[in-house]
């Protein structure tokens, strides 16, 4: 028996044979060109045969996986149609007289390093959809379009990476796991993973060898290990292990429809994080109790424009409706620092992290402000709408926050344009906010720890900086501190309190949390079932 270690990206047992997928390597020679729109009209009808396949790919993605997993691909078509990776594709071919793949190739590098140079991993993971667009349309310009193979029986998948599209076209019914050398946990391989509710490894010290093929694997989504032809014993053991697992998940479900509340009557409310339009379906399949953290930035990446205050109304207005009276938290836009955008014209900063990022940047350029709070506050008329506002250091920075509120608020009466009553809460995720929330809890009707920046900003370590990882600790007893005296302000001063950061859905502090008086907890939502049956064992 051989047993190879991995990060675990969504738990679970899979026993069964193992396949390994090797697509075919890009070789991608640069050519000097004599004819630069005769090449720059081969890459525009390669582009044009690749949207194709993506809309396809969409189609069967609803029908394998569902409607909000599909949108992967539609995210595809755009970045596929981006302005600036298109005009850095034919800008090159019509400059340096290249050939269309060479392009494409370094394009595609440029535009998926800047993507991992981000700070947020979400961010980084889109470097990843980058590549497969990339891929596809060498692939298509060079005539060695790559396909999964086919597989006759339901296999534990070994890859150095995946790419959505290459994941998609496996048979959803025939794939066991996902096991790869690379990736991340916010890949939307991963991502479809946990969608797909299989167990998926990543970044795993296994050496891919076709003599692997058919031979007898187990991947234990728990502890991140995949066991090559496991010996008797671990055979029973893991089978025990998947058994007691399904039997979990039948449990599990059996809790939609329950309220969460502790067994001496503690209610905690259980909302969900998420990025985009598309992912409330995933709230409500897992009985999400509201959305508690709507990353509103993600509708400014990606464009060469701001988005207009139709285009944010619409967002907000179909994701308020669809969650159909139960509480929406939108955070007002976070860029700067790792996510960037560049009409927003954001000079270079030593250190973006704490530079002119999100609510400094709304303070300063009030009217991208004002829009997207007018969207807003015209979206709550349809459900129930929350608003937070993030990077908060000041009571005075409270202060004209409300001011330019109440001044949206004037200008929608004014035009008799109807809007509902919507709390005004802040994300606590700076030391000095922490030291101030009773300050703040005086202004607001809210808080929402986000212990990510949190716990990077008490314990003065960059989180991406991987040679600090052995004393990052987010169970640090300066950070837990910091969150009682968080939650304490709020309640002295009659506000309620929430966390929204990855510490929500770490089990191993829910109980802790609950002592502490904790409200609201916002995390993935696939944690919420989970998460829900450990509150209601709690006392």
């Amino acid at each position: 028996m051989e047993t190879r270690q991995g990060k675990s990206v969504f738990a679970g047992v899979a026993i069964g044979k193992l396949f390994v997928y090797k697509k075919a390597a890009q070789v991608v020679e640069k050519r000097s060109i004599e004819d630069p729109q005769a090449e720059i009209a081969r890459y525009m009808a390669a582009k044009e045969k690749a949207a194709g396949q993506l809309a396809l790919l969409k189609e069967k993605t609803m029908r394998d996986v569902g409607e909000a997993e599909a949108e992967i691909f539609e995210a595809h078509q755009m970045l596929l149609e981006d302005l600036d990776f298109v005009e850095g594709i034919t800008g090159m071919i019509e400059q340096d007289k290249v050939n269309a793949e060479y392009a494409v190739f370094v394009t595609g590098e440029q535009c998926a390093a800047i993507f991992l140079s981000m700070d947020d991993d979400y961010m980084r993971g889109r470097a990843a959809d980058i590549n497969d667009i990339s891929s596809r349309l060498i692939a298509i310009l060079s005539g060695t379009q790559v396909s999964a193979e086919a597989m006759p029986e339901p296999v534990i998948i070994l890859a150095e990476d995946l790419a959505p599209s290459e994941t998609v076209q496996f048979e959803k019914d025939k794939i066991l796991a996902l096991v790869t050398q690379k990736g991340s946990a916010n890949s939307h391989t991963a991502i479809l993973a946990r969608m797909m509710n299989i167990p998926c490894l990543v970044t795993t010290d296994i050496v891919l060898d076709t003599e692997l093929n058919g031979k007898m694997g187990v991947v234990d989504g728990f502890t991140g290990e995949i066991h090559i032809e496991p010996d008797e014993v671990t055979l029973a053991v893991m089978q025990e292990k998947k058994k007691r697992e399904e039997e979990r998940k039948l449990l599990l479900q059996s809790l939609k429809g329950l309220p969460t509340v502790t067994k001496s009557g503690k209610v905690v409310h259980l909302y969900a994080n998420i990025g985009s339009e598309e992912d409330v379906d995933s709230v409500l399949e897992n009985d999400s109790e509201g959305i508690g953290l709507f990353r509103s930035e993600f509708l400014y990446l990606g464009r060469d424009d701001y988005p207009t205050e139709e285009e944010q109304f619409n967002v907000y207005k179909n994701v308020i409706s669809k969650m159909n009276g139960k509480k929406v938290i939108i955070r007002t836009l976070d860029i700067g620092a790792d996510k960037q955008a560049d009409y927003f014209k954001i000079p270079k900063e030593e250190n973006p992290a704490m530079g002119f990022r999100a609510i400094r940047i709304c303070l300063e350029r009030t009217e991208v402000f004002k829009t997207q709070l007018r969207a807003i506050f015209r979206a709550s008329a349809y459900g129930t709408a929350s608003i937070m506002f993030p990077m908060i250091i000041s009571v005075d920075e409270v202060k004209k926050i409300k001011g330019i509120v109440e001044e949206v608020k004037a200008e929608l009466t004014k035009a008799d344009i109807p809007f509902g009553d919507v709390e005004l809460g802040i994300m606590i995720e700076t030391p000095a906010a922490v030291m101030i929330a009773d300050m703040l809890a005086a202004e607001v009707d809210f808080f929402s720890i986000g212990t990510n920046d949190l716990t990077q900003y008490t314990l003065a370590i960059d989180r991406q900086n991987q040679s600090l990882d052995n004393i990052y600790d987010p169970h640090h007893e300066a950070v837990l501190r910091m969150i009682q005296r968080t939650i304490e302000c709020a309640h002295e001063h009659g506000a309620w309190c929430g966390i929204c950061g990855e510490l929500g859905a770490d089990m191993e502090l829910t109980r802790r949390f609950l002592q502490m008086g904790i409200d609201e907890l916002s995390v993935s939502p696939v944690f919420t079932l989970e998460l829900r049956k450990k509150i209601r064992e709690a006392e």
